[in-house]
């Protein structure tokens, strides 16, 4: 306690030190608005002389701040609108407040409308919930945002329907009935945050709706200021919708294959006169069966917003999520065989039509207060509730033969609860020739997760007659009947020692130090973490300081060079044979790259290079089917290349591509394995691309076609296979489609998998194997109107 009192004590001096204000430099405010009145956001912003730059907000405003007295020219620039340029003087000590009016281009391109820059492939910023403070383009770190017109075009409708194809080497190499979406990168299972906050559970947490969602953050590997008791491999950061204060909205409707129907809404506006009230609200219902029977996912999502703005400086946001899930066992997800992968009809299906859906209701609450005590300096406080519970079963087979299987059902109720409370300071200060960006905070965290898997079923008997043929496989008449499950005790009690739980405390503090006008940026950085948490009865707390140090430099106003290095730790729990108790990961991550952004930040991209040591992996010891014991690595190092490129190339043509080759391997024995043995878990090349052209004039303006390709080779499974089992085949899939915009209206439809290829991810396991497979060619059809 006496630790965390001084480093409370000493991380508030460093905030008021820096707080106050900066004697003899100016600020500039400003708002952009197009001629019709309405924010532009998205506008390029110059201060010419002085290489500074600023893409305006959704609201159409932007900021400078630290400048020097002096007269300056302001050139705002969109494509589309006719350049301006504003002679303006910046006074000792104070803001000037500037406003810029944008007019229709004469040059025939008055079809061009200001729209919100997340409507775009390419996002500039990141959101307030990374608590970075500063455009991608100068952090020292690999970033990649999916936006919402992305997965709008590509139709994507939940976190594990397509979303990964828009970032360099990101996988998933497992369903789970799209309860939850597991997601690879850099070797390891990335973090799962929901703005900003570590929402990660072995089992969770629930996938997220996209209608509720605005973008989606990809924080590629070291992360430590903001994970370090997290994985390495990044984060995946969800940004839900939040209102922006411009009255709009939009109805649509969607219908596919496989009786695939969806409507939501998206309100968006002021609940008064004086906008000082803000709301949206997000809903959405869905039905949606499989290419396999029995199999069904039906969903609800409700996500209302309040923001309330109590002075100039002051915001308040209170989010209300509830998500709603009822679906068939997961367990028809799986098929099962002795013979090899995809040996039986993708159609294929162990699920059982008579027992009782799998029920989940969602709920989460996060409460956002921001105030900005002066141009320089903000104050973000944030505190969030969520509660997952969940009624249900899975399966999975007793035994697997040539030609029947043993089906088991088993009782799987859960519940997954955590709270979470931040707060930190973003803030600017020149001290002589070196521009202060600080960054200082505290981190508060607790989760819980317990489950009934203690009831089972077997629906099949190991006699003649008895088992699930393979062959001619029977349904609604299984030889044991169906289960009955008993809920009479509460499912604390039911659940026993299958219960996990972690709470964390981490304050963090960092400084990034820029030269030469900002073109030299030295980032500093520490975090203090603790954390304890148990998981099947072991349990573990560990503390750790873990170091930052990153360099970025621009060497014009759209391209830089980045260095990075930190560690990272990840307490475990487990069991081994040997009895010795389990050490937590620890690691060393490095990185370096280069962006490079063009037309007006329309397009950018990334080339990275990283490598990740991690010390005493735990992995899942394959002489043991009931999955109590694990196994302690050594060493594991993983190094790779990614190169990640978004944009429109020219006006009306879109595109979206990526590359990724990743190798992962024992560089230190342990208690599994030898040194140079590959590592379970990645697709050593992983390739994307996605391509939308617009016709812009002409009798067919607003049409629109699309094309794109995921390729993964060199596939691992997620666990070891015994030395005479096959590996997984290489993945490729190819998608395309047509579109129309008209005004307010848009029209959409997408054929996937155009090949109809058979599609799967799976793993071997000890004598069989099993799959999950993709549904062949497919088709979703899209309406929206805008008002």
């Amino acid at each position: 306690m006496l630790f965390f009192s001084q480093l409370i004590a000493l991380l508030f001096c460093s905030v008021m030190l820096f707080a106050a204000d900066e004697k003899g430099l100016g600020h500039i405010k400003g708002i952009i608005t197009t001629n019709d009145g309405k924010p532009a956001s998205g506008v390029s912003v110059q201060l010419k002389g002085l290489k500074k730059q600023a893409i305006t907000e959704e609201n159409g405003t932007f900021h400078f701040r630290n400048i020097k007295p002096g007269t300056y020219e302001l050139e705002a620039t969109y494509v589309g609108y006719e350049k301006q340029v504003q002679s303006i003087t910046v006074t000792e000590d104070k803001t000037l407040e500037v406003s810029i009016q944008l007019s229709v281009s004469s040059m025939g391109l008055n079809e061009v409308n200001i729209t919100s820059k997340k409507n775009n492939y390419t996002q500039t910023d990141v959101s307030n919930s990374l608590r970075l403070g500063e455009p991608i383009l100068s952090t020292p770190q690999n970033i990649q945002i999916v936006t919402g017109k992305v997965m709008a075009d590509q139709q994507i409708t939940s976190l594990s329907d397509g979303v990964i194809r828009n970032v360099s080497g990101a996988t998933r190499l497992e369903h789970w009935g799209d309860i939850y979406t597991r997601i690879n990168m850099r070797g390891s299972r990335a973090a799962n945050f929901r703005n900003g906050m570590n929402i990660t559970s072995t089992w969770g947490p629930l996938t997220e709706d996209m209608g509720v969602v605005d973008h989606v953050e990809f924080v590629k590997g070291p992360a430590g200021f903001m994970m370090s008791n997290g994985e390495p491999s990044g984060i995946v950061n969800i940004v839900t919708k939040k209102p922006t204060g411009i009255t709009k909205g939009e109805a649509s409707f969607m219908l596919g294959s496989y009786d695939l129907y969806r409507a939501a809404v998206d309100l968006d506006g002021k609940l008064d006169q004086s906008g000082k009230v803000l709301y949206r609200l997000n809903m959405m219902g869905q039905t949606k069966n499989s290419f396999r029977d029995y199999e069904f996912n039906d969903r609800i999502s409700i996500a209302p917003v309040i923001t309330y703005k109590l002075d100039e400086n002051t915001t308040l946001t209170t989010e209300y999520t509830y998500q709603h899930v009822k679906m068939s066992n997961v367990g028809s997800y799986y098929v099962f065989s002795t013979d090899g992968y995809a040996t039986l009809p993708r159609n294929f299906t162990l699920a059982e039509p008579g027992i009782d859906p799998t029920n989940i209701n969602d709920h989460s609450i996060l409460v956002n207060l921001q105030h900005r005590f002066n141009p320089n300096w903000k104050l973000t406080a944030q505190a969030a509730y969520f509660n997952y519970a969940q009624e249900g079963s899975s399966m999975w087979p007793d035994s697997v033969g040539k030609t029947g299987v043993v089906r088991r059902v088993s009782i799987w109720d859960a519940s997954n609860e955590s709270k979470f409370g931040q707060v930190f300071v973003n803030g600017e200060e020149q001290t002589g020739f070196i521009h202060h960006r600080v960054l200082a905070g505290l981190d508060l965290g607790n989760k819980k997760y317990m489950a009934d898997w203690g009831q089972s079923h077997a629906l099949d008997l190991p006699t003649e007659g008895g088992i699930f043929s393979l062959v001619n496989p029977v349904y609604g008449r299984p030889a044991n009947g169906l289960p009955v499950w008993d809920r009479s005790k509460s499912l604390r009690v039911r659940a026993g020692s299958n219960v996990l739980s972690q709470s964390y405390t981490g304050l963090y503090l960092q400084d990034e130090l820029g030269f030469l006008d900002d073109m030299i940026r030295l980032t500093l950085a520490g975090r203090y973490t603790y954390v304890k948490e148990s998981s099947y009865g072991s349990g573990t707390e560990d503390k750790r300081f873990t170091p930052r140090v990153g360099l970025s430099v621009s060497v014009d106003p759209g391209t830089s060079f980045y260095a990075l290095y930190d560690q990272s730790f990840v307490p475990q729990t487990g069991l081994l044979r040997s009895g010795e108790k389990v050490k937590p990961v620890t690691g060393n991550n490095m990185e370096v790259g280069v962006k490079k952004d063009l037309f007006n930040s329309r397009w950018s991209s990334t080339v990275s290079v990283y490598r990740i040591l991690k010390n005493n992996e735990l992995s899942a010891d394959p002489s043991d089917p009931t999955g109590t014991y694990y196994l302690q690595l050594g060493q594991t190092k993983t190094e790779g290349v990614e190169f990640d490129a978004r944009g429109e190339i020219v006006n009306g043509l879109n595109l979206v591509v990526n590359y990724a080759y990743t190798d992962s391997r024992i560089s230190k024995s342990g208690t599994n394995g030898k040194k140079g043995d590959k590592v379970t878990g990645y697709a050593t090349h992983v390739a994307n691309g996605w391509l939308t052209y617009r016709l812009r004039q002409g009798v067919l303006k607003g049409l629109g076609i699309s094309g794109g390709f995921s390729f993964q080779g060199d596939r691992s499974t997620w666990s070891w296979a015994a030395a005479n089992q096959k590996d997984l085949p290489d993945y490729f899939r190819l998608d395309g489609g047509l579109s129309w915009e008209k005004d307010r209206i848009t029209i959409n439809a997408n054929m996937f998998n155009l090949l109809d290829k058979y599609l799967y991810s799976g793993a071997a396991y000890g004598t069989y194997y099993y799959w999950q497979a993709e549904p062949g060619r497919n088709l979703k059809f899209s309406l929206a109107y805008k008002f």
